[in-house]
């Protein structure tokens, strides 16, 4: 046990009056935050970690991560990869993350839900499972996704993804190309179905919502958007009342304006991710995404022909855009990186928030939005 204090607590709480904490400490017991207490209250024998009046936060989840580190999920479906791209979050203040596998065949598939159930056997609370973008996508919005691997849903591959629900958290489907009674069936094996990479009228996805799909991949990218004749993805997303959407803030895959306006109809339904690539947390210059040369250039991953494949985002850049340059407070934009991640995917009651019986995964930033240390399961990691 060990208690964190000398810190501003951001505590994700709905109150008003608890959201921000001063003058309090949170007692860790092994991996759970078993108390929220006044510093007069706090347990004089317990190790004191003192955070320079640092900010604390719930660590941030990436529920769109391909790779980071200098390595990617679908180049190496490895174990190995996983623990990079954990480690490499964690210096940015993300300690859960959904690995992206985009588009490729079935045999990479079942190899990633196997790698996914051997990492979640050895690790907690990082991977919280995968996030299959593809296969059934449309041609018309395939962005970076390769043309010859894209294909219409089938039930063999359906019924395996269902039959494999404790490993894959969020499927990417289009409209276009994925039978409404496959959605339905992937949304009542509990597994978050996601609009994305679709041409698909506002009635198309309007039906794919009302089968059971939930959340929307990268607002405003790879997707029909609004016309004054048809609002397509984009107008439905808004035109749901429970449904989520995650949005890049980097300020290449969607203007600033657009993250506000969307955050004005969407709410606390709108999530932060990355769709972060090789080039996230390291230093390189072109990698290899699933048969395509991509290059890191002036902030952007582009292909030759200059079509955007993933970002070089990290979560707390991410936030930092989203105070810096979006203009939302920071209270609402560790939320957009949290708590909203973690409700949309069904893992609030352990994860994203700051309150007791939570997991301690946590994030200590300071007000430059330079993150000094990550906590992992209530172990502790610094960074100078």
């Amino acid at each position: 046990m060990y208690v964190l204090t000398n810190c501003v607590i951001y505590t994700n709480s709905s109150d008003i009056n608890s959201a921000i904490l001063h003058d309090h400490c949170v007692v860790i017991d092994d991996e759970i935050i078993s108390a929220i207490l006044p510093l007069a209250q706090c347990p004089i024998e317990l190790e004191k970690v003192d955070l320079a009046g640092a900010n604390l936060c719930a660590g941030f989840i990436d529920l769109q991560l391909n790779g980071c580190g200098g390595v990617l999920f679908n180049n190496d479906i490895s174990v190995a990869t996983l623990e990079i791209m954990q480690v490499t979050n964690e210096r940015f203040g993300c300690t859960s993350f959904l690995p992206t596998l985009i588009t490729t065949n079935d045999s990479d598939m079942h190899n990633a839900v196997a790698v996914m159930a051997q990492f979640q056997q050895q690790y907690s609370h990082q991977a919280l499972g995968l996030h299959l973008e593809g296969p059934y996508l449309s041609l018309a919005k395939k962005g970076i996704h390769s043309s010859a691997l894209l294909r219409t849903s089938e039930q063999s591959m359906i019924d395996f993804m269902c039959q494999n629900s404790a490993q894959i958290s969020t499927v990417t489907i289009a409209p276009e190309q994925t039978q409404l009674k496959h959605i339905k069936q992937l949304s009542q094996a509990g597994i978050q179905v996601s609009l994305g990479h679709s041409n698909a009228s506002y009635s198309e996805a309007m039906q794919c919502f009302s089968a059971g799909a939930s959340f929307t991949t990268h607002l405003f990218n790879a997707m029909s958007s609004i016309t004054g004749r048809d609002p397509g993805v984009v107008g439905a997303t808004y035109d749901t009342k429970n449904n989520y959407a995650g949005i890049i803030v980097d300020g290449h895959h969607v203007d600033y304006a657009n993250v506000r306006m969307s955050h004005k109809l969407l709410g606390e339904r709108l999530v932060l991710v990355t769709d972060g690539v090789a080039p996230a947390g390291a230093n390189i210059e072109s990698f290899d995404f699933v048969g395509t040369e991509v290059f890191y250039r002036n902030g952007k991953c582009v292909g030759a022909d200059g079509t955007l494949g993933g970002s070089a985002l990290t979560m707390i850049e991410a936030v930092e855009n989203t105070v810096k340059k979006v203009g939302l407070t920071l209270v609402e934009s560790l939320r957009m990186a949290s708590l909203y991640p973690a409700k949309s995917i069904g893992v609030d009651e352990q994860l994203g928030s700051i309150s007791v019986g939570k997991v301690a995964n946590i994030t200590v930033l300071d007000d430059k939005f330079k993150v000094q240390k990550t906590i992992v399961n209530g172990q502790i990691k610094s960074f100078s």
